[in-house]
């Protein structure tokens, strides 16, 4: 294996929740109130190609908005589909500089890499202007055809990371490890803050797919291992060979991911990203183009779904 090239899961399309535009001979990111599912092909006019499992799952949704989409997590180790870190980078070149976990971090230079502790970006004084930022990936798989083929969410969001990071570890720990047996789906979520000025922000989780409660998923999942064991499926070998290619690089991300990540999180606004500037005068607050819709959707959804504990 090369040394200094991360192995990462192959990736066949991306899940996002906002898009680029154009504007006044601009590429800036815009928010948006639903998944969109895209090949890794680059249209010059209107950017990424949507794949073909975008237009089928959305022909399944109500009104066609995609707030939902199946998935099946590759290894059963949390940590190996969500990856995650403190990301510093030169928005100028595209250039990681620095990555930290809160503990400690991996700081490019002259010398080279040096190590030294990570105060997390609120503490760290080369992070001063919200140049550091939290970056997460998540890979999926939502097509049986091809069973190690993913789909990476990018997201620089505290919400999305934080609640993915909790319900990846929590379902581990309820399926006694058995995460990649388990029929979950990614869902849209909002919520409005002080920051956000009460308008909607819009994040990821993962939850069980519809229908379906947890003492069964798990009862399903027991079976689908028994029978890929019995196959001779190594899920362990997999989860430590994927560990190993992530740990090949000291930098895991790279090459062309990079300019892509600047110029939809660093340049303007994240589609998902929970941190607005607030406005002292109250003035140029931001505005939400499907806010006041996806509130309804989300209320009719949740009286739909409350149901009394027996």
């Amino acid at each position: 294996m090369i040394k200094g090239l991360a192995i990462t899961p192959p990736i066949l399309g991306r899940i996002s929740i906002g898009k680029m535009v154009e504007k006044n001979g601009k590429r800036i990111p815009e928010k948006d109130d639903q998944f969109t599912i895209t090949s890794q092909i680059q249209n010059k006019d209107s950017g990424w190609v949507k794949h073909p499992l975008d237009e089928q799952l959305r022909a399944k949704a109500q009104n066609q908005k995609l707030r939902s989409i199946p998935v099946r997590m590759i290894f059963n180790d949390p940590e190996l589909n969500l990856r995650a870190e403190y990301s510093l980078f030169d928005r100028q070149t595209g250039r990681l500089i620095c990555v930290g976990n809160g503990e400690t971090c991996q700081r490019l230079t002259n010398q080279g890499v040096e190590h030294h502790p990570c105060p997390s970006p609120d503490l760290c004084p080369l992070a001063q202007g919200g140049l550091c930022k939290p970056y997460g990936r998540l890979y999926v798989n939502l097509d049986e055809s091809d069973e190690f083929g993913t789909f990476v969410f990018r997201t620089t969001g505290f919400n999305s990371i934080r609640t993915l990071a909790a319900r990846l570890s929590y379902y581990h720990a309820a399926s006694n490890g058995l995460l990649s047996c388990l029929p979950l789906q990614l869902t849209l979520r909002g919520k409005s803050t002080t920051q956000s000025y009460r308008t909607p922000v819009y994040y990821v989780d993962l939850i069980l797919r519809e229908g379906i409660h947890l003492q069964e998923a798990i009862h399903t999942a027991k079976e689908i291992d028994q029978k890929i064991k019995l196959s001779g499926f190594n899920q362990a070998a997999l989860d430590q060979v994927a560990l190993q290619g992530y740990v090949n690089a000291q930098f895991e991300v790279g090459g062309e991911e990079v300019l892509d990540l600047v110029e939809e999180f660093y340049v303007g606004e994240n589609s998902e990203s929970e941190q607005i500037q607030p406005n002292s005068k109250g003035k140029n607050r931001p505005k939400s183009n499907h806010g006041e819709d996806f509130v309804q959707d989300i209320q009719q959804g949740l009286q739909r779904s409350v149901q009394a504990l027996n």
